[in-house]
């Protein structure tokens, strides 16, 4: 498979690569953004591995069936590790780049993981990170036209939220830095078109991809692979084992480990009851994409400053005091990407009964997980509102083979609690969920 390993090193990339794109690039706080391009060259621009990149190297590899590059992040083992047997692969959740496993060096979970020895990959699906697009002169033209439609619908919306947020940005000095947000945002908008994704894009095509790619790089002896998956990483996770169990394949996976992650959220409380049906304006609106990280990015100052207005949304990340405030900055301001309304379209069958469906509406994935021949360690937070305990085992792994499954909560009546990102971000996930994790993914690395 043809593919672009780009080494970093000298806080530079030595080589160029395909044009970033406009939406997805992790990046500084929004005031410092720099747009990329999109082009026909498969080599316009390179990425400073200071500001972006934290991983040892980065790689490219082509997603089938579209104009897309999927990025993936190595951290090479440690040498002072014992050697493992197998590559590990990350998946983020749904929106999320490959910042959610590399917040800060004191809460880096892929440097933990290359530190135990583990060769470590982290997939940037298409749309996300530093994945890439590639467009020819005359699809711009066209995607131009159906750009112009989609800014009348988008700076209606955009201008309603300048005038609900204007008063607020005002009262802290910010009006400026609001203006140039919702411009910035109408830049983007150029690749809009090209977020016409969902769900089983990702499953059928950039995750077999990455796996291949990882594979021919790593060379393990059984052709295996490790893998975790938080949130949407690991509902894809439990997706590509039910699909493979059905079939009678091998998923090419030695275990799995998920975070967050369910495939049904009907009889659990979770907050994507309420987030999910955005779809549905979306579709009326004709917007292919939300804009996830720009909302979040403008509402950031009244979440984090005086007099702290929004400062509930961090409930939906993170239990109180159990993340760095730099760390959920960083989140919110470098982590986050657009969404496709075809993913958010799919992704919303996960809160009716029945839970997850392909695109078709007649695949539950939840139906066939029990076929699976794969070790499956599920982690779940006590206080993560998101996805909670009980839509974890009730809806998921209860369906896992008993001697298949290791279930466990992270959280304690006296605290710590964990919320959705804090068994990979928080303060204590270091001593007391990295631990277990390695121990599971050390047991099925010697099978």
């Amino acid at each position: 498979m043809d593919a672009l390993p780009v080494q970093l090193s000298s806080g530079s990339l030595t080589s160029s690569v395909a044009a970033s794109s406009l939406l997805s690039q992790p990046r500084p706080p929004f005031s410092s953004l720099q747009l990329g391009r999109v082009g026909s060259s498969p080599a316009v621009g390179c990425v400073s591995a200071n500001e972006t990149c934290t991983a040892d190297e980065l790689h490219y590899v082509p997603v089938p069936n579209s104009d897309w590059r999927a990025a993936l992040w190595r951290y090479l083992p440690s040498p002072k590790a014992p050697k493992r047997k197998h590559p590990l692969l990350l998946l983020s959740g749904i929106a999320s780049n490959a910042f959610t496993y590399d917040l800060s060096p004191e809460c880096s979970f892929a440097r933990s993981m290359s530190g135990s020895g583990f060769d470590t990959w982290i997939l940037e699906l298409r749309g996300a990170g530093l994945s890439s697009l590639n467009v020819d002169t005359e699809s711009r033209k066209d995607e131009q036209q159906i750009v112009s439609g989609l800014l009348e619908n988008v700076i209606n919306v955009s201008e309603r939220m300048e005038k609900v947020l204007d008063e607020g940005f005002k009262f802290l000095g910010l009006q400026d830095r609001l203006s140039k947000r919702v411009g910035d945002f109408k830049q983007r908008l150029e690749v809009f078109p090209r977020y016409n994704w969902d769900f089983d894009n990702y499953l059928e095509e950039d995750i077999p991809s990455a796996m291949e790619y990882v594979r021919t790089q790593t060379k393990p002896e059984d052709g295996k692979l490790l893998a975790i998956g938080h949130s949407m990483g690991g509902m894809l996770l439990y997706a590509m084992l039910s699909r493979c169990g059905l079939k009678g394949m091998d998923s090419g996976l030695a275990s799995v480990t998920t975070i967050a992650s369910t495939l049904e959220y009907s009889s659990s409380g979770t907050l994507l009851k309420y987030l999910l049906p955005m779809a549905k304006p979306a579709q009326a609106l004709n917007v292919s994409a939300l804009p996830i990280d720009t909302m979040l990015e403008m509402a950031h100052p009244l979440i984090c400053r005086p007099p702290y207005a929004l400062s509930w949304l961090t409930t939906n990340i993170s239990a109180p005091q159990m993340m760095e405030p730099e760390v959920i900055e960083k989140l919110v301001l470098n982590s986050l990407c657009p969404v496709p309304a075809k993913l958010l379209y799919q992704l919303a069958t996960s809160v009716d009964k029945g839970g997850l469906r392909d695109r078709t509406g007649s695949f539950y994935y939840k139906d066939h997980i029990s076929t699976t021949n794969v070790p499956i360690l599920a982690l779940a937070g006590d206080w993560d509102i998101v996805c909670p305990p009980d839509a974890v085992y009730a809806e998921t792994v209860k369906l896992i083979p008993e001697h298949l499954a290791t279930y466990k909560v992270f959280g304690s009546p006296g605290g710590p609690h964990y919320g959705h990102q804090d068994m990979i971000s928080g303060r204590t996930a270091r001593s007391e969920i990295y631990p277990l994790i390695i121990q599971f993914l050390q047991r099925h690395d010697q099978s």
